[in-house]
This record gives structure tokens, C-alpha cells and sequence, in this order.
């Protein structure tokens, strides 16, 4: 188990630093564009539940492909690996990382939260739990993991870096390279522990997954 998790997070190294360069120069396009704080709150209410729904469906999978045990107990692991991870990803981190730099941030727990989200006119817990059952639902009936993953770890950038835009007010530019180590750290590690670790503690180790079954030599399953 502990070789797998070494092996996970040595091989999304490359990955999660190069969506975290893509999400920096699109951070700089937004502050350069003036762009208003509702659009930045719109485009965090798309990418955070389609990172919900691709990391509800990875962890279900994954959990499915290895360790199947419970239908409810699926769910479960499916909901938690992602809603709380994803939770912790796109809004706690730079929640804590806006305070530590000095920028003045909005706490919001998109999954607990009343609020409409401007353009999709539904609550934030509804948007939220919606995609949660969506992408849990689709990780039941089917086992692929490579594509979903990888997926789920490139909108977990997107979802994070405005993450900041959508709750944060501050003169990016200046901050974007301090911001680049915090998008990575963002990404890098939960992602992996929501689509990899955590559906596999479930497992019972008897059937842990080589790295290269996870990956590019995973294509039929």
C-alpha cells in the first residue's frame, strides 16, 4: 500500500504542475481582464461539480474494481472521497492560503451552502450533492479509472484556482508565484488520496493495484 501511494505521488508530479502552470496563466488573464468576481464565482460553480462528479466517479470505481463489498457502503466512500475531499481541495486550501497570504477571503462550504449560484439558479448544496450522485451513480455501473482520474485531477486545478478568484479580493499578479506552490499542494495531494488511497484503505489491501494498473497500462477493464 505504501508503495502504490509513493508511486501515485511521484507520477502526478509532472501532471499537477503542468495544469497548476495553465491555472496560473489563467489566473494572470483574469486579473489582467479586470474580470468581475460573479464570472470568477460562475466558473467555480462549473469546474467544482465537475470535480465532484469525476471525483465521485473514480473513487466509486475504484473502490468497485478492487474491493467491492456493500452498495451502501459504495456510496458512502463515494460521497466522502469526493464532496469532502473535493471540499477541502477547491475551498478550505485557499480559504487558508488567501488568509496566510493577507488576502481578504470568504469562507464557503459549497456543499452545506444555501446560497443561488448565479446562471445555474440552484443552490449551492444542490448543485453540489447533484454532481456527488451523478458521478457516484456513473462509478457504479462501470470500472474505468484512468481517463476519469486524470480528468478529475485537472479540474481540481481549475476548481481551486478559482477557488480564489470567486472568494478572494487581491492584486494577483504579484502573489502568482507564492499561488502556484499553493495550486499544486491543492491539487497534487488530494486528488491522489481521494481517487487512489482512500477508496483502497476500504479494500482490505487484498487486491491493491500495481501503479501501472492504475495508469497507462489500465485500458481495458
Amino acid at each position: 500500500m505504501l508503495k502504490t501511494i509513493w508511486h501515485e505521488l511521484i507520477h502526478h508530479i509532472p501532471f499537477t504542475a503542468t495544469g497548476a502552470v495553465f491555472g496560473i496563466g489563467a489566473m494572470a488573464a483574469v486579473s489582467l481582464a479586470h474580470t468581475p468576481i460573479e464570472t470568477s464565482k460562475v466558473l467555480f460553480f462549473t469546474f467544482h461539480p465537475l470535480h465532484v462528479i469525476f471525483s465521485a466517479l473514480t473513487t466509486t470505481a475504484m473502490y468497485r474494481k478492487f474491493g467491492w463489498r456493500r452498495l451502501w457502503l459504495a456510496v458512502i466512500i463515494g460521497y466522502i472521497g469526493s464532496v469532502g475531499i473535493a471540499t477541502v481541495s477547491d475551498a478550505f486550501i485557499p480559504y487558508l492560503e488567501g488568509r496566510t497570504l493577507g488576502i481578504s477571503m470568504a469562507f464557503n462550504v459549497p456543499f452545506l451552502e444555501t446560497n443561488i449560484v448565479p446562471y445555474f439558479h440552484l443552490p449551492e448544496w444542490v448543485l453540489v450533492n447533484g454532481a456527488a450522485a451523478i458521478g457516484i451513480g456513473i462509478g457504479l455501473l462501470g470500472r474505468q479509472t484512468r481517463l476519469p482520474h486524470m480528468t478529475h485531477v485537472l479540474l481540481s486545478t481549475w476548481a481551486s484556482l478559482f477557488g480564489f478568484t470567486a472568494f478572494g479580493t487581491a492584486d494577483w499578479l504579484p502573489l502568482l508565484p507564492v499561488i502556484f506552490l499553493f495550486l499544486f499542494l491543492a491539487v497534487w495531494l488530494p486528488c491522489c488520496f481521494s481517487d487512489i488511497v482512500f477508496p483502497l484503505l476500504w479494500t482490505g489491501g487484498a487486491s491493491t493495484p500495481g501503479h501501472e494498473h492504475i495508469h497507462a497500462h489500465d485500458h481495458a477493464h
